[in-house]
């Protein structure tokens, strides 16, 4: 057996690693490396193998991180499974079109700087198009189910409760040139104990080799309940001013939580009656996966809807959808109290720049940071 690690190596982004086993490559994650425009174009375009030489996929999670080249890597040749959890599937046909669309969106931005300095235009990695080709290749594995994936090589996927979907790639190999059996454990991203929505992380009894992601491995988070209780005091506050509550969020995963989160502390009365919105169509997508997968949910949110009578965890009635760029700007004239929910997380595009624009400089509102925040260089 022979291991490359292509991407996710002394760096966080760009997952890709490749199993040479038994005449057959199983290649681990394809995701987008992240970084600066120009050098993230050509390392993303140009795939440091053949795609046509790979057998099989195996797609830890939905996280551009790790599924975002898999439109490149079908357009270039590869033919073969996608093979993820159902939840996974369903996050990377709303992901996988979006980041088509960033694709093309950047390229028609670069191109007209190219020309400018009279360089010839330059293609997108993929389009929207071939990202929706690319989801042909999608086929849904359970929890706990095993499947034969390659000849001597069976996989299993274990919940890593990291987003919807995510798991613990366990691969029992049967090493036939070194004649023995062994076990590989792909760890993808891993979540912490007590996240909202999805269950906590599972252990797995033991491995031979183990590939192991470390992003938070140098830091303590704080307690879930704690994190809650902070929010809930400053939605308070900042309604006693008369103000709005200004959260950018990352539509897939801390969208979810938040309106959960949001929907637990209305119906206990912990926050005020106040209009609620999520103007983020992403995350309006995003959602709806989250709703057809109940399978994913963690005992807690179990107990909320039967405990409450309640039909939809993501909804309640002072929570509104915004989908259209008019519902969506109709929002700037309310004068009351108020949560907006936007993306981008990192208020770098997306709606939630102009939320800001519209609200940063009156003192009564409060701008809620509850994300990772990259450090500009």
């Amino acid at each position: 057996m022979k291991i490359t690690f292509y991407g996710a190596a002394r760096t966080v982004t760009g997952s890709q690693h490749m199993i040479d086993i038994n005449g057959q490559r199983i290649l681990l994650d394809c995701g987008l490396y992240q970084g600066r425009r120009s050098e993230t174009y050509t390392r993303n375009l140009h795939l440091p193998y053949d795609p046509a030489s790979v057998d099989v996929m195996v797609l830890s999670h939905a996280h551009i991180d790790h599924s975002g080249n898999i439109p490149n890597l079908v357009k270039n040749g590869f033919r073969g499974d996608i093979i993820c959890t159902h939840a996974t599937r369903d996050l990377c046909a709303t992901m996988l079109l979006d980041s088509g669309h960033i694709q093309e969106r950047d390229v028609e931005f670069l191109n007209k700087r190219r020309k400018r300095s009279g360089e010839g235009p330059v293609e997108p990695i993929y389009t929207q198009e071939e990202a929706a080709r690319s989801l042909d290749n999608f086929i849904g594995q359970s929890y706990y189910r095993t499947r034969a994936i390659a000849p001597g090589v069976n996989l299993t996927f274990r919940d890593a409760g990291h987003m919807l979907g995510s798991t613990i790639v366990v691969l029992d190999i049967e090493d036939r040139e070194a004649k023995r059996d062994m076990r590989l454990v792909f760890s993808g991203d891993l979540g912490r104990k007590g996240i909202p929505i999805i269950r906590d992380p599972e252990t797995v009894d033991h491995a031979d080799v183990l590939i192991m992601e470390s992003t938070y491995g140098n830091r303590v988070h704080d307690e879930m309940g704690y994190e809650i209780k902070r929010i809930e005091h400053i939605i308070v506050d900042t309604y006693r001013r008369g103000g709005k509550v200004i959260i950018p969020a990352f539509a897939v995963g801390r969208t979810q939580q938040l309106v959960y989160m949001l929907h637990e502390l209305r119906l206990k009365g912990d926050i005020p009656e106040m209009p609620i919105f999520v103007d983020s169509p992403l995350a309006i997508n995003v959602t709806s996966a989250f709703r057809s997968h109940p399978e994913c949910y963690d005992a807690e949110i179990r107990e909320f809807i039967s405990g409450n009578g309640v039909q939809d965890p993501f909804g309640f009635e002072d929570l509104t959808y915004t989908r259209t760029t008019d519902q969506s700007k109709r929002i700037n004239f309310l004068r009351e109290p108020a949560i907006i929910i936007s993306a981008s997380g990192m208020a770098e595009t997306g709606r939630i720049l102009h939320h800001l624009k519209n609200n940063i400089e009156d003192a009564r509102n409060t701008i809620l940071i509850v994300g990772f925040q990259a450090v500009l260089n």
